[in-house]
C-alpha cells in the first residue's frame, strides 16, 4: 500500500484518487508522496521513501526544489488549475483601480448613525469619480494560462490589449483572441499601456522587474496590477511612484507591512486562488499527477524534471532518473541487453542537468540487474514499477 501525506488541508475532491491502494492522510509516516498547498518545506526532513511532492497550486516557493532534485524527488505543480479564479480577480482589480470603489465603500460605512444618508451620499459621491476601462489599453506581461485568460476577458470588455511573452507556448497562442496585439518587447508594452498586469513567474531575473527604471518608461497615471508574486515589484519604488502620481493606482494580491496605509495602493489579502472551484481543481490535478507518477512513473507538470509519459506497452517497467550527460542511456540499455532483457518501448527526455527515462520490458528485471544499474554514480534513482 502506497502512502501519501497531506501537509495541508486538501479538497475532498481528491480523496477518490487515493481511495484504493493508498494510505492517504495527514498522519502517513515515511510516505512515497506528499501533497500540500502552502506548507513551508524548507526545514522539513524527508524520508528516503519519498518519490514525489505535489503542490496544489502554481508557485513552489515553499518547496526547496534544488534539494529535492538532488534526491531524485519529482516536484509537481498545477499550472492553469486556478487560472479562472485569478483572471476574475484581475478583472475585479481593473475596476477597483478605475472607479475608486474601495474608498467609496469605506466612506459610506463612515456615515453610519447619521441622518439622511441618501442625501449625504448624493452630495459627497463626486469625490469618488473614476474612469472606465472601455477602450483603454491593457498590457499583459506573461501570456501563460492566467495571462491568456486575462487578455481575452479584457478584450471582451472592450479594452485594447497588448501582450508580451517571449516563451509563449503554442497551446496558449491558440487560446488568444485575434484581437490581442503582440508587443515586440517588454519596453514597448509598458510604454503604451494605461493598465499593466503582471503574470510572470518569480525567478532571480524577474525579481523587482517593476522598479524605478521600468516605471519611468510608463505613461503618467498608469495602473499596475500584481496578482502574480509580490517580489516582482520593488516596494520602495512603487511607493515613491504612487506618491508622486506617476502610478495612479497599484493593486496587489500580496500585502506586506510596507505598503499598508498608503493612498492609492489597494492591497488584497492573497485571494487569487481562494475559491472553492480553484481549490478543487488544484487538488484533483495535483493528486492525479502524483498518483500517475507513483503508479506508472509518468511525469507531467513537474518544475524540476522533464515531461516524460507513456502508456504501458509491456508487463514490466523501470524508470531511471540520471544526470544529463553522455552514455548513461547507452550504458543502461546495454546492461539490460547483456542480461537478456528485451526493451519493448523506451522514452526519455532531459531538463537542465536532469534526465529521465521510462523503459518497458517484456521480461522481469532481476534485483541483481537493478543493483548493477544502481552502481552507476550518474544514476540518481531507479524504480521498478
Amino acid at each position: 500500500m502506497k502512502k501519501v501525506l497531506k501537509l495541508n488541508s486538501i479538497s475532498p475532491k481528491a480523496d477518490h484518487i487515493f481511495a484504493e491502494g493508498y494510505e492517504y492522510s495527514d498522519k502517513a509516516v515515511n510516505p512515497e508522496g506528499i501533497i500540500l498547498r502552502s506548507f513551508a518545506m524548507q526545514d522539513y526532513a524527508v524520508g528516503d521513501n519519498l518519490l514525489g511532492i505535489a503542490r496544489a497550486g502554481a508557485g513552489v516557493n515553499n518547496i526547496p526544489v534544488p534539494a529535492m532534485t538532488q534526491k531524485g524527488i519529482v516536484v509537481f505543480n498545477t499550472p492553469g488549475a486556478n487560472a479562472n479564479a485569478v483572471k476574475e480577480l484581475v478583472i475585479c482589480a481593473l475596476l477597483l483601480a478605475s472607479r475608486k470603489i474601495v474608498g467609496g465603500i469605506n466612506w459610506v460605512q463612515s456615515l453610519q448613525g447619521q441622518t439622511d444618508v441618501a442625501k449625504l451620499v448624493e452630495k459627497g459621491k463626486n469625490q469618488f469619480v473614476g474612469g472606465e476601462i472601455y477602450e483603454k489599453t491593457l498590457g499583459v506581461l506573461g501570456l501563460g494560462a492566467i495571462g491568456a485568460k486575462v487578455a481575452n476577458a479584457a478584450s471582451a470588455l472592450g479594452m485594447n490589449v497588448l501582450g508580451n511573452d517571449p516563451f509563449l507556448s503554442v497551446e496558449n497562442a491558440w487560446m488568444l483572441s485575434r484581437k490581442i496585439k503582440n508587443s515586440k518587447n517588454r519596453d514597448e508594452l509598458i510604454s503604451n499601456s494605461d493598465y499593466i498586469t503582471i503574470h510572470i513567474p518569480l525567478m532571480p531575473d524577474t525579481k523587482n522587474m517593476i522598479n524605478k527604471d521600468t516605471i519611468a518608461k510608463m505613461k503618467d497615471g498608469v495602473v499596475i496590477i500584481n496578482c502574480s508574486r509580490g517580489e516582482l515589484v520593488n516596494n520602495d519604488d512603487i511607493i515613491e511612484a504612487v506618491k508622486s502620481g506617476k502610478v495612479s493606482r497599484y493593486v496587489t494580491d500580496f500585502p506586506c507591512e510596507q505598503i499598508l496605509g498608503i493612498d492609492n495602493i489597494i492591497a488584497i489579502p492573497h485571494l487569487g486562488a481562494s475559491t472553492p472551484e480553484a481549490e478543487d481543481n488544484c487538488a484533483v490535478m495535483a493528486a492525479e499527477q502524483l498518483a500517475d507518477y507513483l503508479e506508472n512513473g509518468n511525469i507531467v507538470n513537474s518544475v524540476n524534471f522533464p515531461t516524460v509519459a507513456a502508456p504501458r506497452t509491456a508487463p514490466h517497467r523501470i524508470t531511471i532518473a540520471h544526470k544529463n550527460i553522455p552514455n548513461v542511456i547507452a550504458t543502461a540499455t546495454k546492461q539490460l541487453g547483456d542480461n537478456g532483457i528485451n526493451i519493448n518501448n523506451m522514452v526519455s527526455a532531459s531538463r537542465g542537468e536532469i534526465a529521465y527515462m521510462i523503459i518497458d520490458t517484456d521480461t522481469e528485471i532481476s534485483s541483481a540487474v537493478i543493483d548493477n544499474l544502481k552502481s552507476n554514480s550518474d544514476i540518481i534513482r531507479i524504480r521498478v514499477i
